[in-house]
């Protein structure tokens, strides 16, 4: 099912005023690297966002810092107007399968990018916004000649969402947090080799 949104109709009679000058306004939609200073921005979406489904944060803040310190070009934030409203989160691994220092380690020498999550802010949710940034995150994958794959735990009801952006099951995790048991799933980024070369990267 899908919503819509239906937008007040200004009278025919109210013009908009013709704007004076040069008017400076942010972007309407940007996406760009994270940065350590959009940590908290960062932390508050994601809490928001798994402590009321699972209990738990992929990541707590001071892990979003270190991750965003070490690695921010494997970050992704979409900002409406200045304003965060749905980011993606990766570093590199060096293992086919995850364990559980992939929680915490970014290996520089690795060839596989770990989601360590994706989350978009509870206002801007039900509107196609994660798998659009998705969709822009593994493009941005494919311009980066290190990156082989990119690999990912979800719970299952998240399954069929990533199976929608490419994803293919490897099976169930070995990591579990508290009760929670995960699904690993990856994407072969290197396998689209045709779509690299006209990708205009």
């Amino acid at each position: 099912a899908t919503r819509s949104s239906s937008l007040p109709l200004r009278p025919l009679h109210m013009r908009s005023p013709v704007p004076q000058g040069r008017r400076h306004t942010l972007p309407a939609s940007e996406f760009r690297s994270l940065s350590p200073e959009d940590a908290i921005s960062v932390f508050e979406i994601e809490r928001e966002a798994f402590i009321s489904v699972s209990g738990e944060c992929p990541l707590h803040l001071d892990e979003v810092r270190h991750f965003l310190t070490l690695c921010p070009e494997l970050s992704l934030g979409w900002f409406e107007e200045g304003r965060l409203v749905a980011f993606i989160i990766g570093s590199l691994w060096d293992q086919e399968r995850l364990s559980l220092d992939a929680l915490t380690l970014h290996r520089p020498h690795g060839s596989t990018v770990h989601v360590h999550v994706l989350a978009v802010h509870r206002t801007f949710r039900q509107q196609g916004k994660g798998s659009i940034l998705m969709w822009r995150y593994l493009q941005y994958l494919r311009c980066l000649p290190y990156v082989r794959r990119a690999v990912l735990m979800c719970e299952d009801f998240l399954v069929p969402f990533y199976q929608r952006s490419g994803f293919h099951v490897l099976g169930p995790s070995e990591i579990t947090v508290g009760p929670l048991n995960f699904t690993e799933m990856f994407y072969p980024v290197r396998g689209h080799a045709f779509m690299r070369r006209n990708s205009g990267c």
